[in-house]
């Protein structure tokens, strides 16, 4: 009988050496070098602006290629990060080889990696964005024995000129095909370099905001990733967003993830799911249940929730977007299927039915156990945030859920069942705590948690005294009101925060 059994390999690297990226080694990186004909590296990381910095090496050397894989290269770490002086400012930067992948703009053969910073003992720095999610991770596991596991939900908007053609329908672009839809074959384009350079995607669609404004057609798109350690989950986010942003360029389409771009039309998220792992299996449910696992995690960020908006929402027009009735969240609450409230919990295929089967009926009826795909969803963060920080944050509230003593009765006291916007429900949810509307507020809820942040020496006191600085320094705790009826205003405000992040 003939074998179909078969492996895709998106990354192109993976497919190159026919092994996993997380086994890749200096050996793999050189044996790279030669059979691809690489010219050039591209040392890549973020920055406090949350934006990838690249540093180039043109390859004159096997013995220079050996050297940077070896021991790095230095940089001005007060130039990248506010926290550093310029007086004791020198960072090493080291390429892991694990986020290695073929720069898919450059006309000659570039191989890029992501970096980790290290001070100038050698040890990591410790406030650095990225090894705060791994000590975050680590702490997880140690409290709990168990694995923090994420994925995002990347969304942004496309800026083409209008067509009079298959005009789409104003805020109604949710999951819209072509001719409808102008920007599906850009998204699709990205997703395809996105899965090249190691993407882990699970799908991609237009989104709900659809408008037109000054003879231009700004449409909405997601794209979607799969499950992964949280580490992976940021470097994916990260390189995704650059992605978008240089093949948005070359084709001549204006780009944007900011919070939000105009009154009364839908902002732009960066929704993050979350799933607790141990030993391959997938512990958010208890039979066809939330378990308590899943519960405890909950009531973690529910405690929380108020300052992780200082690492998910760090400029003022995040606020704009976190206001009621437009599928953005605004009460400290949670539930199941609902799109009103702050954290989600999507479905997750406990019916137990065969839909397979139903849908398609000449299919033998099977039982297949699903409880791998159930997560929980934080729906407050943008893309404006370091996504580093961000998932550090939700890590340390989920962690937090499993040694408060009423994390359960938290769960069950902030449990919503119905839209908390409705009318009917307002005396029923009038206790609920509300999310902060500005970044001064956000930083004055991290300066009153910033302990739990702390604990475990998960994040660096100079990072949270950064952070909450960074906040301040917007002076933004009655802008939101300032602006209510000042088109001009808000379209300025928007204007120097349109490519944050």
């Amino acid at each position: 009988m003939e074998n179909h059994s078969f492996v895709i390999y998106a990354n192109k690297l993976e497919a190159q050496l026919k092994k996993s990226s997380k086994e890749f080694t200096k050996a793999d990186i050189m044996q790279l070098v030669q059979e691809l004909d690489i010219k050039m590296v591209k040392f890549m990381y973020p920055a406090g602006d949350g934006r990838l910095k690249t540093l180039n090496f043109m390859l004159n050397s096997v013995e220079y290629l050996e050297t940077i894989l070896t021991s790095g290269e230095r940089v001005d770490g007060s130039s990248l990060f506010s926290f550093i002086q310029a007086s004791s400012s020198d960072l090493y930067v080291m390429p892991r080889f694990s986020t290695a992948f073929m720069d898919p703009f450059e006309e000659i053969p570039t191989l890029c990696m992501l970096c980790s910073f290290f001070n100038r003992d050698g040890q990591p720095l410790e406030s650095a964005p990225e090894y705060t999610l791994r000590k975050a991770m680590k702490s997880f596991t140690d409290v709990t024995g168990m694995e923090f596991q994420a994925m995002g939900e990347l969304e942004y908007y496309v800026i083409s000129p209008e067509e009079d053609v298959f005009e789409a329908t104003d805020q109604k672009g949710y999951h819209e095909s072509a001719p409808f839809a102008k920007a599906n074959d850009f998204r699709t384009r990205c997703m395809k370099l996105i899965a090249e350079c190691g993407g882990q995607i699970k799908y991609g669609h237009s989104e709900v905001g659809t408008f037109f404004e000054e003879g231009k057609c700004f449409e909405q798109n997601e794209i979607e990733f799969l499950p992964v350690a949280a580490n992976d989950c940021a470097d994916q986010l990260l390189i995704a967003k650059w992605i978008i942003r240089n093949l948005a360029y070359l084709e001549g389409y204006d780009i944007t993830f900011a919070p939000k771009i105009t009154v009364g039309k839908a902002g732009s998220g960066m929704h993050i799911h979350m799933r607790i792992m141990k030993d391959g299996k997938n512990l958010m449910l208890d039979g066809n249940k939330l378990s308590e696992n899943a519960r405890r995690a909950i009531a973690g960020m529910m405690k929380l929730a108020e300052s992780i908006t200082a690492f998910g929402n760090k400029n003022p027009t995040s606020y704009f977007r976190l206001v009621p009735h437009q599928e953005a969240p605004t009460n400290v609450c949670w539930g199941m299927s609902n799109r009103s409230v702050l954290v989600r919990v999507p479905l997750g295929w406990t019916s137990g039915e065969d839909m397979c089967h139903k849908a398609n009926p000449i299919e033998a009826e099977t039982a297949r156990d699903y409880s791998i795909k159930q997560t929980v969803e934080m729906r407050s963060p943008d893309a404006s945030a370091d996504v580093y920080q961000l998932l550090a944050g939700l890590c340390v509230a989920c962690r937090h859920g499993f040694e408060i003593e009423d994390a359960l009765e938290v769960a069950d006291a902030t449990f919503a069942d119905g839209d908390i916007h409705d009318a009917k429900n307002a005396e029923r949810y009038a206790k609920l705590a509300q999310l902060p509307d500005s970044c001064v507020a956000s930083a004055d809820c991290l300066e009153r948690q910033r302990a739990v942040y702390e604990k475990y020496n998960v994040f660096s006191p100079a990072m949270i005294d950064g952070i909450i600085a960074e906040l301040r320094k917007f002076d933004d705790r009655t802008l939101r009101e300032e602006l209510k009826n000042n088109e001009k205003g808000v379209f300025e405000l928007v204007k120097r925060f349109y490519h944050c992040g």
